[in-house]
């Protein structure tokens, strides 16, 4: 209650301020872009790499082929570079798999080739309910079966919260090392308020070391009102999430309520607005908080209404299906579509959707080194979809 009554009065002197400077709202990004449905270009081939996976989630191309894939229910399996499907992983930590909980991301250790190190993003039931957490293993085979060794808890997000919505938990590795972690504000009016605190990671995405240590470059370490580990604030579900390779900034997509999923470019110390400024409303109607983001908040880089569900994202660096090459992808969940992303330096300038034919809820994207992209379909026999260039036409 006392939070969202901060809340209330924040909005309240916010209002006052942008009518005293006279603060004039900007048109949504995105409204103007031009949408197209379209074909897969000529020359480019999709095909299927697996199949009879429920519910994957996250996808990690290993370095000698083949890859790591996570199945909601708590799986983890190792796929051949011929697509074989491996026994699950053992070892792997116990899954809270309800709702939108369960086994979620997966990311390779930058010296993975090294160590052998994965990571593994889950909702984790404790006290009070449930939250993301994140562990660390080594990844090993003894006779033919593959371990999650050594496994270690390198991070919780606090407080848990008896909910089995909103988790994001997306994994990225910085240039620098550091892990970046996204963080759900658990999808409830009473958690709502907490993505504008600096006393939970609700709502957050956080960054640590890649022991669970806390940087001491972070924004907020030395503020012993916020937690230590917040990179930025003010999020709500945030899906997918990719190094953007010019910048080596964070790029970030999230859902919305109803209507007004976003595309940011996440930075240290930044606050993009949930719930006190979002495109989107509440389930059956109604405003949250004000649309245009003010001075002294991150407007989004793009947005969707209605709402896609955007989840998971690669920039396409290869020369292999040229019409592509600069171009930012993200899947869409209830959109059922391969979203492409053309961009002018920082600025989207067109959205095409692919694959609509499919019917299917694209939960994750991934460039291969060949410029090949993996896609993961969200469903109870869910595969892993390969895009491929032929040379022909592309």
């Amino acid at each position: 209650m006392k939070a969202v009554r901060l809340l209330a009065g924040w909005m309240a002197a916010l209002g006052m301020a942008m009518a005293t400077t006279g603060w004039a709202q900007p048109a949504r990004p995105g409204k103007d872009v031009p949408m197209t449905r379209a074909a897969l270009p000529a020359g480019v081939q999709r095909s299927t790499w697996v199949d009879g996976l429920e519910h994957p989630w996250g996808l990690a191309l290993l370095p000698q082929g083949g890859a790591l894939v996570t199945e909601r229910p708590g799986r983890l399996r190792v796929v051949s570079a011929r697509g074989e499907l491996s026994a699950p992983v053992a070892g792997t930590p116990k899954v809270d798999a309800r709702g939108q909980g369960g086994l979620l991301d997966v990311v390779l250790h930058p010296d993975f080739a090294r160590n052998g190190l994965v990571y593994l993003s889950y909702a984790e039931a404790g006290e009070g309910g449930n939250s993301t957490a994140v562990a660390r293993g080594r990844l090993v085979q003894d006779a033919g079966q593959w371990r999650f060794a050594d496994s270690t808890v390198v991070f919780r997000q606090a407080p848990k919260f008896a909910s089995t919505l909103h988790f994001g938990s997306r994994l990225v590795f910085a240039r620098d090392g550091k892990l970046l972690i996204t963080l759900g504000e658990r999808s409830s009016r009473q958690t709502r308020p907490d993505a504008q605190g600096l006393n939970t990671h609700h709502g957050k995405v956080v960054r640590i070391n890649d022991d669970g240590g806390v940087p001491r470059d972070n924004p907020f370490a030395g503020d012993n009102r916020a937690l230590p580990e917040i990179w930025s604030l003010g999020h709500r579900n945030p899906q997918g999430a990719a190094l953007n390779p010019r910048t080596g900034e964070l790029w970030m997509v999230e859902h919305g309520p109803q209507g007004g999923d976003e595309l940011n470019v996440v930075r240290a110390g930044k606050n993009y607005g949930w719930p006190l400024y979002t495109y989107g409303e509440e389930y059956g109607g109604g405003r949250i908080g004000q649309e245009a983001s003010p001075p002294g908040f991150e407007a989004p880089l793009h947005s969707w209404v209605p709402s896609v569900s955007p989840s998971g994202l690669a920039f396409y660096t290869s020369q292999a299906i040229p019409s592509w090459t600069g171009s930012l992808f993200t899947g869409a969940l209830s959109g059922q579509a391969l979203i492409r992303l053309q961009l002018d330096g920082g600025k989207v300038v067109r959205e095409e959707r692919l694959l609509t034919d499919l019917g299917d809820r694209i939960r994750d994207v991934v460039m291969g080194p060949a410029g090949e992209l993996y896609l993961l379909t969200d469903a109870r026999q869910g595969k892993i979809l390969v895009l491929r260039g032929t040379g022909a036409g592309t």
